[in-house]
């Protein structure tokens, strides 16, 4: 049976800083790319025969990095925007905490987590869960009927969405579903996709 190993890109520069990144393209921060090789260590036991890579280049670094380590330099790679982080809209670049103070935790949470609680100008969870599931049973399901093992590398919200549909996840218990950055999550999966394992491994070690 094929695996399915998802993977957040590391820690970037605005992660840092505490702030809603989305669509904006900003950099891996250092201790991201060592967060990235700290990836590769706990995947290093799979043969991955093809990666999918979200347009934003935090997630193609972190890719980059869990090559490099696991010397994959030949390893077929395919990037699709619909694997893209969720669009904050209004939130942009704002600090997370800040706004938390501003509109209280009950709402805070509504915009963080919340499966269709609508941002201005933005997207809801739901939103990017329907654009990644799309990609997902058209690219990659095929691939595991083939009974090959794909990596993704991705974002937060990109890889909630995917979690929530591989799970059957309710559309309340998503807000307490989180990837830490470059957390894998490593599914066994039967070759028409239907999920049957699934281990979390985080900093070189596994989490049950």
């Amino acid at each position: 049976m094929p695996h399915l190993l998802l993977v957040r890109h590391g820690k970037s520069e605005w992660n840092k800083l505490g702030l809603w990144t989305g669509r904006v393209d900003v950099d891996l921060a250092e201790e991201g790319r060592a967060e990235a090789r700290a990836a590769a260590a706990v995947l290093q036991e799979f043969f991955i025969h093809e990666a999918h890579v979200s347009a934003l280049k935090r997630a193609q670094q972190t890719l980059s990095e869990i090559q490099t380590t696991l010397g994959l330099a030949d390893l077929p790679i395919k990037t699709n925007a619909a694997l893209n982080e969720r669009h904050y809209g209004i939130h942009t670049g704002k600090n997370k905490w800040q706004v938390k103070e501003e509109v209280g935790e009950e709402l805070f949470t509504k915009i963080r987590r919340g499966w269709d609680h609508p941002i201005p100008e933005g997207e809801t969870l739901k939103d990017v869960h329907q654009r990644v599931v799309l990609y997902y049973n058209d690219f990659i399901v095929p691939s595991l009927q083939e009974e090959k093992n794909v990596l993704i590398v991705a974002h937060g919200n990109s890889l909630r969405a995917l979690m929530k549909h591989i799970e059957n996840i309710s559309d309340e218990a998503i807000a307490d579903v989180e990837l830490q950055t470059a957390e894998a999550c490593c599914y066994l999966l039967s070759n028409d996709g239907t999920f049957v394992s699934k281990e979390m491994r985080f900093g070189g070690e596994k989490k049950g």
